[in-house]
């Protein structure tokens, strides 16, 4: 017998039928995230799990047979964090959805399969909240999102992941499970392990179960929306905003963005507009409205060619949705490199204006969105598959824009993770020292190097 066939032995006598995969046409559902690698492998199995001990099984499986583990959520990342390692494990997590909200400590328990929008509306029915809201929040997966410490539109004012998690279960490379954290808002006790795991994309443990912070229910919110005939501009009127206030959301989506939204939703958009910037504020009572006329000057001041401000909630979320469908809207103009640099604010501008640059010198189409509130911005880099010319100075744009966000004093990912897609950068990005400290911590916990190989590290 193969130590393949060994391997597939032993997985099927510990796991129920169910949990494990073989056919090939069944397992191609699970060799990508969202980034598509070119580079994926073809996986010896992919393991459904359903509980802490199914993981424990497969990983003890795993190690000992020296086979790489790529833990899986939903699929929903853009950044190759797991893409299947050739004759590896891809370990999918999409069975485990439970959730228990607690409103006495106003807490979430979730598995990591659960969706980040089921969490929510759990915790919508005890009328709390679950604020961290990545675009993909109704696919996206809770143990996705802590894997890569995922943002989202309301993350200016309300934090991204780290901030709401208090706790989690870990399967560690060696099959042993730990329980970390409590959900308790204040603890100092040792080592901050909880947040060791928090965008650490798999590669240092499985996260089972985690602990969410939850928060009173977000009030309604108040929404501005404003056009402006240059980049300069509209990133004028961020420095602004952010200087005088912390909206509940302040995203950008350039003029290549606009028309792309504009061609799926048809709800006049400007598309003669270099730039576009989508505020909320959701202060109560009428301290909203107040802050939102401010905003209007506060665009004005800096050549806003429009203005539009709405109570409506239906209205304003409309607009919101025009820039979580962003991206999706953008791809239908063809394949998608998909960046997540970010910079100090005050760089915001030159961020921007250098993408702009570097889309006219490789002559490639760069769409921008931003999370713009925190300078975290999304390039979209528009390509033809059919061009391979175009495809090849779309590969060096991508590099340009990760190395122009290094040299601003910004990050190669703000919240979509390193992945397989950006490793490359990582050592640059982190220096020397740092980049060994991160290799120390990961041999101490996975020795044999078994945990999503390639991603990250490299």
């Amino acid at each position: 017998m193969t130590h393949a066939a060994d391997t597939l032995e032993a997985l099927a006598t510990a796991l129920p039928p169910e949990s494990l995969v073989t056919d090939q046409p069944a397992m191609d559902a699970y060799r990508w995230d969202r980034a598509r690698d070119p580079n994926a492998g073809v996986p010896l199995a992919v393991v459904r799990a359903s509980s802490t001990a199914e993981v424990q099984q497969a990983i003890r499986i795993a190690g000992a047979a020296g086979i790489p583990v790529v833990p899986r959520g939903a699929g929903s990342g853009l950044s190759g964090g797991s893409s299947a390692v050739a004759g590896g494990i891809v370990l999918s997590l999409d069975r485990m959805r439970s959730i228990d909200i607690d409103p006495a400590t106003r807490t979430a328990t979730a598995e990591p399969g659960a969706l980040n929008a089921e969490v929510k509306a759990a915790a919508a029915a005890h009328g709390l909240w679950y604020p961290p809201d990545p675009s993909s929040f109704e696919f996206c997966s809770i143990g996705g999102n802590v894997a890569t410490n995922a943002g989202g539109l309301c993350c200016v004012k309300y934090g991204v992941t780290t901030d709401y998690v208090l706790g989690m279960t870990v399967v560690l490379a060696d099959g042993s499970a730990v329980t970390l954290g409590e959900p308790r808002l204040k603890d100092v006790a040792g080592l901050s392990l909880t947040k060791l795991f928090v965008g650490s994309e798999g590669t240092l443990g499985v996260i089972t179960e985690v602990t969410l912070r939850l928060i009173p229910a977000q009030e309604a919110r108040t929404t501005l929306v404003a056009a402006f005939p240059t980049l300069a501009a509209a990133t004028a009127a961020v420095l602004g905003i952010t200087a005088e206030m912390r909206p509940a959301m302040l995203e950008f989506m350039d003029h290549e963005t606009i028309g792309a939204v504009e061609d799926q939703t048809r709800m006049g958009l400007d598309r003669d507009a270099a730039a576009m910037l989508v505020v909320q504020c959701d202060e109560p009572g009428e301290h909203a409205a107040r802050l939102i006329e401010r905003v209007a000057e506060i665009c004005t001041a800096a050549g806003a060619s429009e203005c539009f401000a709405t109570s409506d909630p239906e209205e304003g979320e409309a607009f919101a949705v025009a820039r979580r469908i962003a991206i999706p809207a953008v791809e239908r103009r063809g394949t998608l490199l998909l960046e997540d640099v970010g910079v100090p604010l005050p760089r915001l501008g030159d961020l921007v204006s250098g993408i702009s640059d570097i889309s006219a010198r490789r002559d490639v189409p760069i769409a921008v969105v931003a999370h713009a509130g925190d300078g975290n911005t999304h390039p979209l880099i528009v390509t033809d598959p059919g061009d391979p010319a175009q495809c090849a100075r779309a590969d060096l744009a991508f590099g340009e824009i990760m190395d122009l966000a290094i040299r601003l004093g910004g990050t190669i990912t703000g919240e979509h993770g390193v992945g397989r897609m950006k490793q490359p950068w990582l050592a640059d990005y982190l220096g020397p020292d740092v980049m060994e400290l991160n290799r120390r911590v990961k041999r101490a916990l996975d020795p044999a190097g078994i945990l999503n190989p390639g991603a990250v590290y490299g």
